[in-house]
């Protein structure tokens, strides 16, 4: 299951396009906001979430992939919940995939998953990726760390988070049928 995480304050793009592509992709997705159901992102858009934070438990849940919008004050939100740093916290212990996009890349350096690999972020929070080599890629895997510059690249992140969960040729897919 991927859980991706709503706060308030999110980057609508980086959030709907992942979840939309995953769909299509036939991938599982659950969406959380934390603080309940109804999250509205940077740009006065509000989302119904799937799950409220608390009605979701990272012991009791079979992870694949965490996905973190970027956006602000979403990505402060998101750092600041215990619920997502619990989520990623077993993400890693599992061994599967932890992706941010924008400013939430800063959460994963602040946790200390960076260190040693290749990452990117929105300019100016590249000193949040302690002990990472920052990338110029617009999207970038190191392992099972995936980072992704920003809202613009909102659509090659979800392609590589579909990659990396099934295979390049089910994203390239998904890409051509959106951009058909």
């Amino acid at each position: 299951m991927v859980y991706l995480f709503l706060a308030e304050g999110f980057e609508e793009v980086e959030a709907l396009t992942p979840v939309d592509y995953l769909r299509r992709a036939g991938i599982s997705v659950t969406t959380v906001g934390i603080g309940g159901e109804y999250i509205t992102g940077a740009h006065g858009i509000t989302v119904k979430a799937d799950v409220s934070d608390k009605d979701v438990c990272a012991e009791c849940s079979s992870i694949d992939m965490v996905v973190l919008p970027g956006g602000m004050p979403g990505t402060l939100n998101l750092a600041a919940s215990e619920t997502v740093c619990a989520f990623i916290k077993k993400a890693v212990e599992r061994n599967a995939f932890v992706a941010a996009i924008c400013a939430a890349p800063s959460i994963l350096g602040e946790m200390g998953l960076l260190a040693g690999k290749e990452a990117i972020c929105y300019p100016g929070f590249e000193e949040k990726l302690i002990g990472a080599a920052v990338s110029t890629s617009k999207v970038v895997r190191d392992g099972n760390v995936i980072t992704a510059k920003a809202a613009g690249c909102a659509d090659l992140f979800a392609a590589e988070l579909i990659a990396a969960l099934k295979d390049k040729e089910s994203a390239e897919k998904v890409l051509a049928s959106v951009f058909a």
